[in-house]
């Protein structure tokens, strides 16, 4: 099982960017600890140096173990310090969010799920006319998506036209789940909620209370 994080500062300023470097090291960290596949997939780099405005983790093991870390990060998470960049600023309580996303699954087919039919060709009139099934149709049984090829004189050349164009058909649908999966991860950004924190850390070693 494979199930994202993302860890942001939404709209907050340079602190809350840091609080989010700092923790994606004690969350990378407790997430070897327990035994679970970590890859950082993106780090959106912050105003500051050392800062991050969000980072996108990938964990992959067991499904009890992701199920139990990623329900004790997911929500919002405070940090209680002084500012590492505004020494006398009086705020002393930073607030970041943490949600899980699931993984965009890239669609795949294989021929054992496809019914292939052949239909006669059209074409012109007269002597012309292609009185041979040379044109194919092909079905995806699962999705029931359904494309034909006909532009070419023999069944074979049209059943590779109508594979390449179901191939297409797929590779757009995965361009758009991605597309959802980007854009439900920027919405994450605006939606940050400050207050009840799942968990609270606190001072420059980031102890968890």
């Amino acid at each position: 099982m494979n199930l994202w994080l993302q860890l942001t500062a939404g709209r907050g300023p340079a602190e809350c960017q840091w609080v989010v470097a700092q923790l994606l090291r004690v969350l990378s960290k407790e997430a070897q600890a327990a035994g679970l596949a970590v890859e950082l997939l993106e780090a959106v780099p912050g105003e500051e140096a050392g800062t991050l405005r969000s980072a996108l983790l990938s964990l992959g093991g067991a499904d009890e173990a992701l199920a139990t870390l990623a329900a004790s990060w997911v929500g919002s998470v405070q940090w209680i310090g002084k500012s590492p960049f505004r020494p006398h600023h009086k705020r002393q309580n930073w607030f970041v969010g943490v949600e899980r996303f699931d993984v965009p699954l890239k669609p795949e087919w294989s021929e054992r799920e496809l019914e292939f039919e052949t239909l006669r060709a059209s074409g012109p009139g007269g002597q012309h006319v292609n009185k041979t099934e040379s044109a194919v149709r092909v079905t995806h049984r699962p999705t029931g998506l359904s494309v034909v090829g006909r532009e070419e004189r023999s069944q074979q050349q049209n059943k590779r036209l109508a594979l390449a164009r179901l191939a297409a058909m797929f590779a757009q649908r995965g361009e758009r789940a991605q597309a959802d999966a980007v854009q439900q991860r920027w919405d994450q950004h605006n939606s940050l909620e400050r207050g009840n924190p799942i968990r609270t850390f606190a001072g420059p070693d980031f102890r968890l209370r």
